[in-house]
């Protein structure tokens, strides 16, 4: 593992020495203040689970403001800039449910004991931090407070606030339509949590590249170690095939390899041996796209002896690059799943610019839960409408409203995976630009 680091560290620095094939950005910046942007995200947030077979049910309603203010780079061979990114919310109603990652709770007691989430959910907060950063030719380093976008350590941003991670990350675009990424993090906030390291982060090292090889391929990898946690390895490639009418095929796979320590939690799992714990899950699928219509279907299956397990190991609550996520992930203990998905621009209709719909049903089977079967399923129908102004005082304003129907057998219920839920999640999006 060390050694792969090593490597990926000296090749960006010989990339960066030997990088005059192309026009370097930091060449091109205009200065501290000059390239700077800011903006407020007024976010209204709702999201409510009706649960079946006895479950409570669970629902919050929040509003926040999150913050994102980002310095240009100073000229010179090599800039230096800031950030800040934050939130704060408050709670609005009673709100006193857990489970939907939206509104953090106090401590409090819990069969005498003093426990995290046992307490009354904070009616205000806020969250955040800065960071620092460094550009060279085309090479940047940032440390400090992060929202990452990455298939092996991502940051949930499908909850009222974003999840934010503490660290240092380096980016490279030093040779053409190739990207390279390295980095080390040390604490994990997720989205309902004031403490700045809730989920206990030791040490995650990152790592992996992407590739543009024309206008329609694209193939990436990346990989992550996260201390007595996981190992996990990931790959990607897509082709877009162009057809006449401006229609188009697109082809992706997708597949991820994890090897979970013994101190890692998981979830449906068939072993024992905690030391030996690992899992392949990959899909594939093909969408076509013509005029205002997109149709897609995919197949995702899952092998190993258990479940595909993310966000509970401090690896990024949405670290699931995969087809067949919605509420439910299609993530079982050696499940297949398979999807068809078909969404509709009404703006290209000539309709209503701005609104799209999205609907898809996936279907999951085989499904092993140890002690009870082999053959649990689960299915979800899933609907979204989205709809986002497009001019005047309100522009890039958006209201997204998605609903899943989700039943599984009664071998897969809560005990071991989300239980029959119908969920509603209703989110108001106001972006302000500050400069």
């Amino acid at each position: 593992m060390l050694n792969a680091q090593k490597l990926t560290l000296a090749v960006l620095i010989s990339a960066a020495i030997i990088s005059s094939a192309q026009a370097s950005e930091q060449s091109e910046a205009k200065g501290f203040v000059e390239d700077a942007n800011g903006s407020i995200l007024f976010r209204t947030g709702y999201i409510s689970r009706d649960k079946k077979n006895g479950v409570d049910d669970t629902s919050s309603f929040a509003q926040t403001a999150i913050v994102n203010i980002d310095s240009g780079f100073t000229p010179g061979i090599v800039g230096f800039g800031v950030g800040v990114v934050g939130d704060g919310s408050f709670k609005i109603g009673e709100n006193n449910n857990a489970g939907n990652n939206m509104i953090p709770r106090e401590t409090g007691l819990k069969d005498g004991k003093l426990t995290k989430g046992a307490g009354d959910s904070y009616d205000h907060w806020a969250r955040g931090g800065g960071n620092v950063k460094a550009r060279f030719s085309n090479t940047t380093v940032r440390y400090g407070t992060q929202v990452l976008d990455l298939p092996v350590l991502a940051s949930n941003t499908a909850r009222l606030v974003p999840e934010y991670f503490t660290g240092t990350l380096l980016t490279s675009h030093e040779i053409k339509d190739l990207e390279v990424i390295a980095g080390k993090f040390t604490k994990d906030q997720y989205s309902d949590q004031v403490n700045t390291d809730g989920r206990h982060l030791d040490r995650a090292i990152v790592w992996g590249a992407k590739y543009k090889f024309d206008d329609n391929l694209n193939a990436s990898y990346y990989g992550l170690d996260s201390k007595d946690k996981l190992e996990r390895h990931y790959v990607n490639v897509n082709y877009k095939q162009p057809l006449a009418n401006d229609s188009s095929l697109t082809y992706d796979f997708s597949g991820y390899h994890t090897k979970f320590d013994e101190g890692a939690s998981t979830y449906s799992q068939t072993t024992d041996d905690l030391s030996n714990r690992k899992n392949n899950i990959w899909a594939i699928s093909t969408a076509y796209n013509t005029g205002p219509h997109n149709l897609m279907v995919a197949y995702q299956q899952n092998s190993g002896n258990v479940g595909y397990d993310y966000g509970e190991n401090a690896d990024g609550g949405q670290s699931i690059y995969l087809p067949n996520s919605y509420l439910s992930d299609f993530i079982g203990n050696d499940e297949k799943s398979a999807q068809i998905q078909y969404s509709l621009d009404f703006g290209k209709l000539g309709v209503l610019p701005g609104l799209n719909w999205t609907t898809a049903f996936v279907y999951g089977w085989d499904i092993k839960v140890k002690g009870l079967t082999d053959d649990a399923e689960e299915h979800e129908f899933f609907n979204q409408v989205k709809y986002t102004v497009q001019s005047g005082f309100a522009k890039d304003a958006s209201l997204r409203i998605r609903n899943s129907y989700y039943r599984a057998s009664d071998a897969y219920q809560t005990n071991a995976y989300i239980g029959d839920t119908n969920e509603w999640r209703i989110f108001l999006d106001i972006p302000v630009k500050l400069f």
